[in-house]
């Protein structure tokens, strides 16, 4: 039996000079006053719908030939995507003597490759029909070639078969020089992207649109905020400018300012959008979204959009839903899930584990329960993400029978826990002072093969100092500079705070630097007793580990990849990020998409208005 949720209806408080009569009329209506974002769903909570449902599509083809060869075809691209090599599946299907394979088979698979943005597999193809008698390889082909080494940022591929082509007499043109230089961005050399751009200013060929997309893009990568303004400027003056800024660099210029924490310039952008005459699309209002962390102001893009007459997408439900989880705020995100299905956008696998962790940040175990299950249902399987978000409901829930429980059964279920997984247990042994059980989880993690990071170091520096004594949450503190993770100043002041005398206090001083820093009182001391302020703080290198551990690291999906945690309004906060293989904007002339739908990125941040998180975190929304 589906689990249901009962809602607190939204109604504004009575005016004082409301008869009794029209007061009572108003509470028997208070049912249809509803914000329809926030109604109750009468069906109960997350009921099944019909497009969801698993249906066999009818298959309609020309003639018995055509069927044949399009089973064929589908069959080739299935053993080829099962063995991860192209030319190996392609050799098996040649037919017999020197014929070779039907050209519209061969083109049906590049185009695939193309859109799904399997470039290793393009070049990979491209490179063995160089050397196939029995195909002519053009020049066309030399530039799709040279763009698939672009797209991989492989430079020196890209450099070899220019230079192939110089030899053929053919003289590079815009396309050729654009992906070289895009080559070089993705390979790192920014330098280098550069160079090619400036040279094709001075003597040409003329830079394409797409080629003041990709050195915008290129800039913003590598941190050149000043040389990427300049650029973008030139556009903007239209009595030097070659050509009109479009919709995908406006989107990179409004992406660059939040990296740089500049949102006040990032909105001025967006505004210029309309006084220009460019179309805001919900890649833009997406954008927006993903720079507020208040689900308030979330909350007015998201309407701002509607009006405009824009369509959310599930990337824009995705942002609203997790602002309204960091707020525990689970029964609103819901209901904009629910409102999300009705609107019968498909979820993604990300979008259930952001509602997941709405309900496990709030320790509401049983609806958490319920999201886990309806996965299932709609065929999302839950992955390790997954997993350890429903094991943090139990721990926020204080919940640690269950919690033991589950963490068993994510062995039985075929995965192996990473650090946020026992991170997530120790932190909720720490919470209920078990320091035996918090010392075995730590020890079980260690002989498992993961090193412990900051975090888990300070919450055991932590729960050690409030179950035993001061000296051992000094050891502890000593631990994290001999296992080479420095102390940061949250594990300073979580020492400083366990001094329980004015001279444990001094040893606490000295110890963190902070000997000449004046302290008022032993109690003002900014520690991690609150249950709010326990926080997991898990950096890149564990967010990869998840995503190894997970599958996903080749994952080509719109929003979903792996997850860490970071410290984000004092909330115990899982931030899923795109895998980074998707963090790589397409500029394509053609822009094909992948089976209809759109390439949407997410990228995310770790602190409001922070310049560190510059070069560590993925980045905001942006479809080029």
């Amino acid at each position: 039996m589906s689990q249901t949720v009962i809602f607190k209806p939204f109604v504004s408080v009575p005016s004082s000079n409301l008869s009794q009569g029209k007061l009572q009329n108003n509470i028997i209506n208070v049912g249809v006053k509803i914000q329809n974002r926030f109604r109750v769903v009468c069906m109960g909570m997350l009921a099944p719908r019909k497009f969801l449902q698993k249906r066999r599509k009818m298959e309609v083809f020309k003639d018995a030939a055509d069927e044949v060869d399009q089973k064929r075809w589908r069959g080739l691209m299935l053993e080829i995507e099962s063995t991860g090599s192209a030319v190996s599946v392609l050799r098996q299907y040649r037919t017999d003597g020197d014929q070779g394979l039907p050209r519209d088979l061969v083109l049906g698979t590049l185009v695939r490759f193309k859109q799904l943005k399997k470039w290793n597999l393009v070049s990979e193809i491209l490179e063995w029909l160089r050397y196939q008698n029995w195909w002519n390889f053009s020049e066309m082909d030399f530039l799709m070639l040279i763009t698939a080494y672009g797209k991989l940022g492989n430079f020196n591929g890209a450099e070899r078969v220019l230079s192939v082509l110089s030899k053929m007499g053919s003289s590079p043109n815009v396309i050729s020089y654009t992906a070289l230089m895009e080559s070089y961005g993705r390979g790192g050399k920014c330098n280098n992207a550069e160079a090619i751009f400036r040279r094709m200013q001075s003597s040409g060929p003329e830079p394409s649109a797409v080629t003041y997309q990709i050195i915008l893009k290129t800039f913003v990568e590598g941190n050149k905020f000043k040389e990427a303004e300049e650029v973008f400027e030139t556009l903007l003056d239209e009595k030097i400018s070659p050509l009109k800024p479009d919709q995908k660099m406006y989107h990179m210029m409004i992406y660059m300012y939040k990296k740089a924490g500049n949102y006040e310039k990032a909105r001025k952008v967006f505004a210029s959008m309309a006084e220009k005459g460019v179309p805001q699309s919900t890649v833009t209002y997406n954008s927006l979204m993903s720079f507020e962390t208040n689900y308030k102001e979330v909350s007015k893009i998201y309407d701002q959009m509607q009006r405009s007459g824009i369509q959310p997408d599930v990337v824009s439900y995705a942002l609203l839903i997790k602002a309204y989880g960091r707020a525990r705020r689970e029964e609103e995100a819901l209901s904009v899930f629910e409102e999300m299905l009705d609107a019968g956008v498909r979820p993604t696998h990300k979008a259930y584990n952001i509602l997941l962790d709405a309900f496990a940040i709030s320790g509401t175990v049983e609806q958490a329960k319920t999201v886990f299950k309806s996965m299932r249902r709609d065929r999302f399987y839950p992955d390790l993400c997954s997993y350890t978000t429903m094991l943090s409901a139990y721990v926020n829930a204080s919940d640690m029978e269950g919690a033991e429980k589950f963490f068993k059964r994510i062995k039985v279920d075929g995965f192996e826990p990473n650090i946020v997984t026992y991170g997530t247990m120790i932190k909720g042994y720490a919470k209920a002072n078990d320091l035996d059980k918090v010392m075995e989880v730590y020890e079980k993690m260690r002989l498992s093969g993961i090193k412990a990071n900051q975090t888990i170091l300070t919450t055991i520096m932590d729960a050690s100092g409030r179950c035993k004594d001061f000296g051992s949450a000094l050891s502890w503190y000593k631990e994290m500079e001999s296992c080479g993770v420095p102390p940061d100043q949250k594990a300073k002041n979580v020492l400083l705070s366990l001094a329980s005398s004015q001279d444990e206090l001094e040893e606490a001083k000295e110890v963190t630097g902070l000997i000449d820093e004046k302290t008022t009182s032993l109690a003002g001391v900014d520690g991690t007793d609150d249950d709010d302020d326990d926080e997991d703080n898990y950096n890149e290198d564990d967010l990869e580990e998840a995503k190894e551990v997970t599958g996903l690291i080749d994952e080509k999906t719109t929003i979903l990849a792996g997850v860490y945690r970071t410290d984000d309004d004092d909330e115990d906060n899982y931030i899923t990020s795109s895998d980074e293989d998707e963090d790589e904007d397409d500029y394509e002339e053609d822009d094909d998409d992948v089976d209809g739908a759109k390439e949407t990125v997410l990228y995310d941040k770790a602190q409001e208005g922070s310049l560190a998180y510059v070069g560590s975190q993925t980045e905001e929304l942006v479809e080029l």
